[in-house]
């Protein structure tokens, strides 16, 4: 079994090098096998042993690497049940979420695997991944969703890879007329709504479109220099959700009876937890977003209690509904 293992991590090893485009330094070795690096020094020579195509390169920092040119590996290259399933629960999962422009991606990279594989091969692991698809379904997100159109996707998708100004129709939430706008895209966020995340050049700020809302979308010859200095993760860190708020510091305590289960969730990326004496779980995080807190602090019932900031604690214990927690 010991030695089954070595070969399979020297064959995953060498697909490794074939996809590091730049190559494997020793260091890359220790760290994506998890050995010292004697035994990392080992692999190495082992696949140069094996593998006399591989070309040996120094870089600026006058580190050595190694690459296994592209092409040598491609017929060792096959696709786990497993691995295909888990694609096409992604695109369904996509589907889900709203996304049909990621789930008919994803499809079609699962569609192009099952083409390169042998025949043979196919009709046997084709039972195995409907199986495996069966056996794991997705919890359905009751309630509408937003209508999306996505020639309006690929035209902003377009506009945020060459960095050039768009233009589009932008209906707000309830307004009667929609109005044109032109503005530097950066990205998406993906929530309950889905948004574009642009600057508008005429004050400067980064701001929410909902996708929803936009309509008609162009882009424009003129180009724009991304702010180095903007980070799309940072500015989805402002917030809870995708509303953006002055963020406050916010402190939720979960009674013991819900202690547990609320410390298997991730609020916030920069949550920290405290575990109390009494067995109770306080998370504080910084975030703006008060609605969509108080949207998600009414699926726990009475068990949280929201410490701070007051005016989210005073909103929650006004409008807390009647029903118990989810279970």
């Amino acid at each position: 079994m010991v030695r089954y293992e070595k070969a399979d991590n020297l064959m995953q090893l060498a697909l490794d090098m074939q996809a590091a485009r730049g190559g494997l330094s020793l260091a890359d070795i220790q760290e994506r096998c998890g050995v010292g690096r004697r035994t990392a020094m080992r692999m190495r020579d082992a696949l140069l042993r094996n593998f006399p195509q591989v070309v040996e390169r120094v870089g600026d920092d006058r580190i050595k690497r190694w690459h296994i040119p592209p092409g040598t590996l491609d017929r060792l290259v096959a696709f786990s049940p497993d691995e295909i399933a888990d694609l096409e629960g992604a695109a369904r999962l996509m589907e889900e979420q709203n996304r049909p422009d990621a789930a008919a991606r994803l499809g079609e990279v699962a569609a192009k695997i099952k083409a390169l594989m042998r025949p043979e091969l196919a009709r046997r692991v084709a039972p195995d991944i409907e199986a495996l698809l069966e056996a794991e379904g997705l919890a359905f997100r009751p309630g509408p969703r937003p209508a999306i159109d996505l020639d309006v996707v690929e035209a902003l998708r377009e506009a945020i890879k060459a960095c050039r100004q768009v233009s589009f129709q932008y209906r707000k939430r309830g307004a009667r007329r929609p109005q044109r706008r032109q503005v530097h895209p950066y990205g998406f966020l993906y929530g309950h709504r889905h948004y574009l995340v642009a600057l508008d050049p005429n004050d400067g700020l980064h701001k929410l479109f909902s996708l929803a809302g936009i309509g008609e979308a162009r882009l424009l010859g003129e180009g724009f220099v991304r702010d180095p200095q903007f980070s799309l993760a940072a500015f989805a860190r402002r917030s809870f959700g995708v509303f953006q708020e002055n963020p406050v510091e916010v402190a939720w305590r979960f009674l013991p009876q819900a202690a547990e289960e609320a410390a298997s969730f991730v609020f916030h990326p920069d949550q920290r937890k405290t575990w109390e004496d009494d067995g109770s779980l306080t998370v504080r995080f910084t975030a703006g977003g008060w609605l969509e807190m108080a949207w998600h602090l009414y699926t726990w019932g009475d068990a949280v209690e929201v410490l701070s900031p007051p005016e989210l604690a005073r909103h929650v214990a006004r409008h807390r509904p009647s029903w118990p927690a989810l279970p």
